[in-house]
């Protein structure tokens, strides 16, 4: 009989809390039940309910304690040689994934039907969803969530964040899109169906400024949705004299009188967005 959720997570979260239980067959059983669950979609690392996005930080402690039950193994897929611990994700045509060679999905991770990963890599622990395209050469972190309809383009990176299990991980929502080689780390925010522009870099740090009004509105580790956003500079202040440093600028919103294939479209027209 599968053991419930709760009892998982008591199982994980105590072999966190003590490694010397790894030494028991129950929790080590606990840990793959836990990584196959969420390889299946069962359980994910984080979750959006009413009150917004909330981790499931026991979900992150397994796929610690998974990295300190594998042992590093050959493993073999036509020509290529990998030596790791986590092997690839299977069952890909059953699941209606899409892979081109030579993408990579590593097994903990969980992609929905109708998903295409071009030759990026989706790590242990990520969720991609339904018809979302993972452009070449982008990159879906450790425990990143992403939403369904998203386009990441090619070269964007989305951070993996593993440590703290309780740190919340980077969150793209439905809908959004991401221009070539923007980067998304520590945990921010992109809310549903913004636009960032290329080269558009956020960090838990980076001052996203609203100028759209008469008065500038800062945001931090949040886009908000429909936002259209590209890089920006602003000056600062240091010993050494004054220097630019960079930020992101929102410069207009998405329109809800168009479809989102066409507001997209309007968008980087209107607000002349590299993409």
């Amino acid at each position: 009989m599968a053991t419930s959720i709760e009892e998982l997570s008591q199982r994980v979260s105590a072999a966190f809390a003590d490694r010397a239980l790894l030494k028991d067959a129950d929790a080590v059983s606990a840990v793959r039940e836990t990584l196959a669950r969420l390889d299946a979609g069962e359980l994910r690392v984080a979750e959006k309910g009413p009150e917004g996005w909330r981790v499931n930080a026991w979900v992150k402690e397994a796929i610690l304690l998974f990295f300190a039950v594998s042992e590093m193994r050959v493993m073999e897929v036509g020509p290529f040689e990998f030596y790791d611990k986590v092997p690839l994700k299977k069952g890909l045509e059953a699941a209606g994934v899409r892979v081109v060679p030579p993408g990579t999905v590593r097994y903990g991770a969980f992609v929905e039907r109708g998903a295409v990963v071009m030759p990026g890599y989706v790590n242990i622990g990520a969720r991609v969803g339904a018809g979302t395209m993972v452009d070449t050469w982008a990159t879906v972190g450790s425990c990143a969530q992403v939403g369904r309809h998203v386009h990441l383009s090619g070269g964007v990176g989305l951070g993996g964040v593993l440590e703290p299990p309780s740190a919340s991980p980077v969150i793209i929502e439905d809908g959004a899109f991401l221009g070539s080689r923007s980067i998304v780390v520590e945990g921010v925010v992109v809310e549903e169906e913004a636009v960032l522009g290329a080269n558009v870099v956020l960090t838990a740090s980076t001052q996203i400024i609203d100028v759209t009004g008469s008065q500038e509105v800062v945001h931090k580790g949040r886009v908000p949705a429909r936002s259209v956003v590209i890089p920006g500079m602003r000056e600062k202040e240091f010993p050494a004299g004054k220097y630019m440093v960079p930020c992101a600028l929102i410069i207009g919103q998405r329109k809800a009188s168009t479809d989102q294939k066409t507001s997209l479209n309007a968008a980087l027209r209107e607000f002349a967005v590299p993409v």
